[in-house]
């Protein structure tokens, strides 16, 4: 199959217009369009799918639930918002509870479902756990990590973890050498401990400023010695709720455009009214799309999508001109998520990579998803 449009935007470069090739569940060529050629959708713009490395729910279901389709019901309500690749997040919980959920999560990363599980937690601070149940929150157990791995069978792709905990070191080092990407987040750490766990192998910033100390002039933190790090990508929950827009700019403008990853952190919520939910075992309250722990200010997950906010990355950089923002929000969304998470066959538009691509109409929204060679949603014009 080749797919021609008016734009191609394949995470390096812009093609205006484009086409892709696709032979089974790869793409096989990428390239510019022939004066004359006939377009097949020119108005709309190819874009590698969605990665989201930080994601707990949507639709109403959650990926901490024992029911395998449940599970599959947020893989279909972020794949129909573009998200291609996803890891299922997972919050603080009793070692008996995280060994269910990774049983039946590491099934269905087997079968492809989803990209892999995310430990947020519980090895967390409990002055910094957030909308985690702060009873659950615990320091490093060598011997729970090594049961979650075994138990995991190679599933677990990244855990996030507060740096200044006992034992936090050794884990880092644990987990690195078991091929887990370790995140640092929920920390209460200081600047120094913060470099030395980069230094022992994190490489992630669990959704950069929330629930970590803020950046003080004489107490610079763990913000100053992630942001600064080129060894760390930092996730950004860009949904102007969590960080305000004028800061996620002056992230960008320190850390380039090659080592931020827009996340959802979304939530059961996302996609359903406003009103009470879980995270968990915590219930949340969602007002005006907003969720919070309940009775608190305590911001918990989000209710954003990936399209939502690649199109709010797009608009941002507007200033760049129209191919240099189509450019930033795909690595934003795409290459730059992949690529923090070792998944080298996605996040691109490029010959041997699947062939994960979305359509979005001029308005930028999802027309259609195409995901190992195969139309979940296909655009009305194919």
């Amino acid at each position: 199959m080749r797919l021609t449009a008016g734009t191609v935007v394949t995470g390096d470069v812009v093609l205006s217009p484009g086409w892709v090739d696709v032979d089974g569940d790869r793409i096989t060529g990428v390239g510019p369009c022939d004066d004359g050629a006939v377009i097949d959708l020119p108005g709309s713009t190819l874009v590698p799918g969605f990665v989201d490395m930080h994601v707990h729910g949507g639709g109403g279901a959650a990926y901490t639930s024992h029911d395998p389709d449940e599970v599959l019901r947020v893989v279909a309500f972020h794949r129909a918002h573009g998200t291609t690749s996803t890891v299922a997040s997972l919050v603080s919980a009793s070692p008996g509870e995280l060994r269910r959920s990774v049983d039946v999560l590491s099934e269905l990363a087997r079968g492809g479902d989803i990209a892999g599980i995310h430990l947020e937690g519980p090895w967390l601070s409990a002055a910094r756990c957030g909308a985690h149940d702060p009873a659950m929150v615990r320091p490093p157990d060598p011997a729970e990590i090594l049961a979650l791995l075994a138990a995991a069978r190679g599933a677990i792709r990244m855990v996030t973890l507060a740096p200044e905990l006992d034992g936090a070191r050794q884990a880092i080092v644990r987990l690195r050498s078991s091929g887990v990407v370790v995140a640092i987040g929920h920390t209460d750490a200081d600047y120094d401990v913060t470099r030395r766990a980069v230094d022992a192998g994190a490489t992630v910033a669990t959704h950069l400023f929330n629930a970590m100390p803020s950046v003080h002039h004489r107490a610079p933190g763990p913000v100053a010695a992630l942001l600064e790090d080129p060894r760390v990508t930092v996730e950004l929950i860009a949904d102007g709720v969590h960080v305000h827009r004028a800061l996620a700019a002056m992230v960008l403008g320190v850390a380039g455009d090659s080592r931020v990853a827009l996340v959802t952190d979304a939530m059961v919520a996302t996609g359903m009214p406003d009103g009470p939910y879980l995270l968990g075992p915590v219930t949340v309250d969602v007002d005006d799309g907003v969720a919070t722990v309940a009775g608190t200010s305590t911001i918990a997950g989000s209710t954003a999508t990936m399209d939502a906010l690649f199109r709010s990355a797009v608009a941002a950089a507007a200033g760049a001109g129209d191919h240099e923002a189509l450019l930033r929000a795909t690595r934003l969304t795409a290459a730059n998520p992949a690529r923090a998470l070792g998944l080298a066959d996605v996040g691109l538009l490029e010959v041997g990579r699947r062939a994960d691509l979305l359509v979005l109409d001029g308005a930028l929204e999802v027309a259609g998803v195409l995901r190992s060679g195969r139309w979940d949603h296909r655009p009305p014009e194919i």
